[in-house]
């Protein structure tokens, strides 16, 4: 049958595409559902200055080298036409404009419904919709009743519509210090942190970080996934040092929100015009709720190294921590696709 596979992947960004890489090598019939027009995943959504905090010599998916300076930092249009190049250079089959909503069992097979009604049956899934779908904003006493502007750094675009604005950017990852360093170039900013900001330097004895991460097995050894680099910040020093002198300042949380602004931890109200959460993701994995238990009560997968422990034949592929801690990247999607490809292909021979 034209709509029946032998797994069928759920998103089309770095989690998809690695997955698929494996797919093809594996002589699978397989088809990415992808629900934009390209298979470039959230990378089109993100604010224009953001680059990879990894160079492109550790930046690649399996199969093709991250092309120009392998020492250089590759902005996100790079990542867009890079993600665009794999999938014409490996010609996997993906299908864009297919937004999954519902995933339930047919007896052992899989039955997939798309938002266009599109039908698929599969005998195994790969749900690569990854750790970066669904912005977490989280619940602060009075937000309601703010006048101003409250948005996710998922919404967030460039300085233009900030100018001379009071801004407080919430988080202390490299995406909100990222965002509140270009901000303060054009605002009055403020980080609102929970705990003081940890600073990974970018370069050690003159070699990224990444170099380190990979000689050492600490990017890839499953105790990684305990550890996040998410919450620190890469830096060569200008962060820390736009910090120290306050621009942007960095403050504890604020306590709730008023009409007007906030109210910081001392009792000090402060008029504010916008706040933006870089609070990072939560798993966007809302089309399996027709399977039983394949989700928490908390709507996060229940899983084990990205395979499902209640779905036979249900697999993840780009969870932050999956298998390691570099789970979630470009640079460490590979190893976890080829993982569950290897699970899957025992699986569907059974």
């Amino acid at each position: 049958m034209e709509n029946t596979f032998d797994c069928i992947v759920i998103g089309g960004g770095q989690a998809g595409l690695a997955s698929a890489y494996y797919l093809t090598k594996n002589g699978l019939k397989y088809i990415i559902l992808e629900a934009s027009d390209q298979a470039t995943g959230s990378w089109p959504k993100y604010y224009e200055s953001l680059t990879l905090f990894s160079p492109a010599k550790y930046s690649s998916l399996p199969g093709l080298q991250f092309p120009g300076d392998p020492n250089h930092y590759p902005t996100k249009d790079e990542v867009i036409s890079y993600f665009n190049e794999y999938t014409k250079y490996h010609k996997l089959n993906v299908r864009t404009g297919e937004k999954v909503t519902k995933v339930s069992k047919n007896g052992k097979d899989f039955v997939i419904v798309t938002e266009k009604g599109s039908v698929f049956n599969s005998k195994a899934i790969i749900a690569g919709t990854g750790a970066f779908s669904y912005p977490n904003i989280p619940a602060i006493d009075g937000s309601e009743d703010f006048k101003g502007k409250i948005i996710h750094s998922s919404a967030y675009k460039n300085v233009e519509e900030f100018n001379n604005q009071r801004v407080i950017v919430v988080g202390g990852g490299n995406s909100a210090i990222q965002i509140a360093y270009e901000l303060a170039k054009v605002s009055i900013v403020s980080l609102a942190i929970r705990k003081p900001i940890s600073y990974i330097p970018q370069r050690v004895l003159g070699k990224d970080i990444h170099f380190w991460l990979k000689v050492t097995g600490i990017d890839t050894l499953p105790y990684g996934r305990r550890f996040s680099m998410n919450t620190s910040v890469m830096d060569t020093g200008i962060y820390k040092t736009a910090i120290l002198n306050n621009r942007p300042d960095s403050r504890l949380m604020f306590a709730n929100y008023t009409e007007e602004g906030v109210v910081w931890v001392d009792g000090r109200e402060e008029k504010v015009d916008s706040v933006i959460y870089a609070t990072g993701y939560k798993p966007n994995v809302s089309y399996l709720t027709p399977l039983k238990d394949a989700i928490n009560q908390s709507a996060y997968p229940v899983q084990t190294k990205g395979i499902s422990t209640t779905v036979d034949g249900l697999y993840y592929v780009g969870l932050s921590g999956q298998r390691s801690l570099s789970s979630a990247t470009i640079r460490g999607v590979g190893s976890d696709a080829k993982y569950v490809v290897k699970h899957l292909i025992k699986y569907i021979k059974v």
